[in-house]
């Protein structure tokens, strides 16, 4: 049996005619660089999210910057977020001119230790990204009340959270603005890149948008030096017709969840996810903790069981930050995990019987 880590042609095939019908009315109406149709899957995606706006963008690492942007971070601020997330969350900090700032992760969830997050605040601390990693949302409330007591921002990196909730909160409407990636491997995923941000603060919300279509709010009179961050209209309707099955999706994945651990839970030397009792996660990533990642990883392989590793390396030992000067040891936690995760095959299509054929398998190995 082939068991591939990502099926995008088994969601495509489900939804084969919706697809088609999206992309040829886009056509019909050569709708093709922002316009109507992303003007509809921001309404959607706003609703969804329980948040006034959304503001559709080229990708997720441009939906983690354009906030910053508009809240004002810049050079010689500090924005503080985690080790343990896709190097676009600091890239983010960096291309505003501000340092990212890190602080470790709690070894159940993977998310931003709040109990951490006090002592790393200095008089340069402008703002404060949670990341929800692999769809599980982070403990809100610690942050928030830390946050308001030094005037920070938060803002939410909610790129692998679509539909998690956090005691009974949709994640992106918790903070002063969340991003989301469109990325199409995502729980909900574009054609192509994408991204968005949710706020209720209206003007942030137009200050993102002018800012994502070269700084003008008329054609050809730029008020601000902006960018080209703008949403393909065929993006914006392939995941409107998306985004109607996204709650679907995310309760197949949370069934394959249950799957899984009813078959691996109990195993000597493999650790499985921990779902919070304030969270609703939505499996973007389902990643266990092993020793000798890279022989268990290879040999299930060789059984056409194909994983992954989210992510090997954590942000502050990337090359592109050396000049942060942090070390092996500076974040234990971020580091002990990042060299035991494995991520299995995870995405709604997955079967009982491919997730047995997994289990089965890693029993052996094990």
């Amino acid at each position: 049996m082939r068991v591939p880590f990502l099926d995008l042609k088994a969601q495509y095939d489900s939804i084969r005619d919706e697809i088609h019908g999206a992309i040829d009315a886009v056509i019909e109406k050569t709708a093709f660089a922002g316009g109507p149709f992303v003007t509809q899957f921001e309404n959607e995606f706003a609703d969804f999210c329980d948040c006034q706006f959304a503001i559709g963008v080229g990708s997720g690492t441009e939906a983690l910057w354009l906030p910053l942007l508009a809240l004002g971070v810049g050079p010689g601020d500090e924005v503080i977020t985690v080790p343990s997330t896709f190097i676009a969350t600091a890239e983010a900090i960096s291309l505003c001119g501000a340092t990212p700032v890190f602080v470790d992760i709690d070894e159940h969830t993977y998310n931003m230790n709040s109990d951490l997050l006090e002592a790393a605040i200095t008089p340069k601390t402008k703002a404060v990204i949670p990341v929800h990693l692999f769809g599980q949302p982070v403990d809100m409330d610690p942050i928030l009340e830390i946050a308001r007591e030094h005037n920070l921002y938060v803002i939410e990196d909610a790129c692998q959270a679509h539909g998690s909730e956090y005691k009974g909160k949709k994640a992106g409407s918790m903070g002063d603005a969340a991003a989301f990636s469109f990325y199409p491997g995502k729980n909900l995923g574009a054609y192509g890149e994408g991204g968005a941000i949710v706020t209720n603060n209206a003007e942030m919300a137009d200050t993102m948008k002018i800012f994502r279509d070269h700084g003008q709010s008329q054609k050809y009179y730029h008020g601000m030096i902006g960018w080209n961050a703008r949403m393909d209209g065929i993006q914006g309707a392939i995941l409107s017709a998306k985004l109607k099955h996204l709650e679907s999706w995310n309760e197949a994945r949370r069934k394959n969840a249950s799957f899984y651990n009813e078959f691996i839970r109990d195993l000597d030397g493999i650790i499985t996810p921990y779902e919070a009792d304030y969270a609703k996660h939505v499996y973007h990533i389902y990643a266990i903790r092993v020793q000798n990642r890279d022989q268990l990883i290879s040999k299930l392989a060789e059984k056409e069981i194909f994983c992954g590793i989210h992510y090997p390396v954590p942000v502050h030992l990337q090359d592109a930050y050396k000049s942060l000067g942090l070390g092996k040891g500076s974040f234990p936690v971020a580091e002990k995990c990042a060299e035991e995760f494995v991520s299995l095959p995870m995405f709604p299509e997955l079967t009982e019987e491919q997730i047995e054929y997994v289990a089965t398998n890693i029993k052996e190995l094990i």
